[in-house]
């Protein structure tokens, strides 16, 4: 593990990007942790550092060495190329694991947070049902064809365009792969 820096540091980086959307939540999840608004852009800081260092690890080695082994690994095949998929737990999302898509020579091609295999996936039928942080890209892509995928507004964003029966068209924010807020399209 990096020192002083581990599955907890990483929770707080995950939780200052999503603060830009969802500050009361944010702080919610910091008293659940037991961690002030300082530690949590403390541990960005510290993360940004560690990412842009030239002795920091690359690719899986990144995480493996935040966060310890992964709890699951397998193949997953994108169109002709296979990448590795490995899964860590989220003690702040149990339902959720974070997942890294290795490519072919270690370099990462995406991180982001998704379900759990073992949990269920909320039901999505509408509008309603779109409440900050219940669901995943992949969750609000599925419930909503033929989803768009958008360019998001910053790194670890990703954005959809999505038609909600009976709601017309609407873009889903994501944070680190989890539902931010949902808005009309103008």
């Amino acid at each position: 593990m990096a020192p002083g820096f581990g599955p907890l540091e990483f929770q707080l980086v995950l939780l200052r990007r999503m603060a830009d959307h969802h500050p009361e939540l944010v702080e919610a999840a910091l008293r659940e942790l037991a961690m002030t608004r300082t530690e949590m852009r403390e541990a960005n800081r510290r993360w940004q550092a560690m990412v842009r260092s030239r002795s920091f690890p690359r690719g899986d080695r990144r995480y493996a060495a935040v966060l310890g082994p992964p709890e699951s690994e397998d193949e997953r095949r994108i169109g002709d190329m296979t990448s590795r998929a490995l899964r860590w737990r989220v003690p702040l999302w149990p339902s959720l694991r974070f997942e890294v898509l290795i490519g072919p020579g270690g370099a990462v091609w995406n991180e982001w947070l998704v379900r759990a295999p073992d949990a269920p996936s909320p039901a999505l039928n509408g509008l309603e049902d779109l409440a900050p942080w219940c669901c995943t890209v992949d969750e609000v892509a599925h419930a909503f064809p033929p989803a768009t995928p958008m360019e998001g507004t910053a790194p670890t964003r990703w954005r959809l365009l999505i038609t909600i029966p009976g709601e017309g068209r609407h873009i889903a924010d994501f944070t680190w792969g989890l539902l931010q807020e949902v808005s009309p399209l103008s």
